[in-house]
């Protein structure tokens, strides 16, 4: 039986991917940058412009820089705003669709998910718009302890090690993808950029009941 296939717009190194793909879908990834380590089948090409027949969901993160309070307000008015013309022809292409991105950003009645909800060992609140109905979860704060921020990317929120327990890993950058439950290679910059595959896994097993 064929499982059901994803297209993954603005799909960076594949964090979302991941998720996706755990949870059934066969996943194709476009971004306008090229992506060797994205983990399944890939095409450099513009979100704004790839074709859309084929799929029966589509889930686009666009730039977050426009949104994100570790930018400054001068750099964010210079940064495209991509939502609303991604949300305009997500909703044309009359598929199921999810569109990822940071809190601020002007989603749709978003659902937050947040790293503690699913044990991991960071934060990094995420907000996720659909045309269909689907579930957050809550924040579970409380669990963690803080541990510090990795200097190669300041906007990334602390890194919490779980109370009952700790990591093992041989460099700061394997620390920071286990505590994203990252398992597939990726570069520093990518994994700044990246967001953990349980948040995807977690909305993936819904749509995929609404299919």
């Amino acid at each position: 039986m064929s499982r059901p296939r994803l297209l993954d717009l603005f799909c960076g190194a594949g964090g979302a991917a991941a998720g996706y793909a755990a949870a059934g879908f066969e996943v194709v990834g476009v971004d306008i940058r090229p992506m060797p380590r994205f983990p399944y089948e890939f095409h450099e090409a513009d979100a704004l412009t790839y074709p859309l027949a084929g799929f029966d969901v589509i889930h686009a993160s666009p730039p977050c820089q426009r949104y994100s309070k570790s930018v400054s307000r001068r750099a964010r008015a210079t940064r495209p705003d991509l939502i609303a013309p991604i949300r305009d022809r997500l909703r044309a292409s009359g598929r199921l669709y999810v569109i990822e991105n940071v809190p601020g950003a002007p989603l749709l009645d978003p659902v937050t998910l947040c790293g503690s909800s699913f044990g991991l060992g960071v934060r990094r609140h995420r907000r996720f718009e659909s045309c269909a109905l689907i579930f957050g979860q809550p924040c579970r704060h409380d669990a963690y302890e803080p541990q510090y921020a990795p200097a190669w990317n300041r906007s990334t929120p602390l890194r919490f090690r779980p109370i009952s327990g700790g990591w093992t890993a041989d460099s700061d950058h394997e620390l920071d993808a286990a505590a994203m439950g990252i398992t597939h290679p990726m570069s520093p910059r990518e994994l700044s950029e990246s967001i953990p595959p349980a948040y995807t896994e977690w909305i993936g097993r819904q749509l995929i009941g609404r299919l």
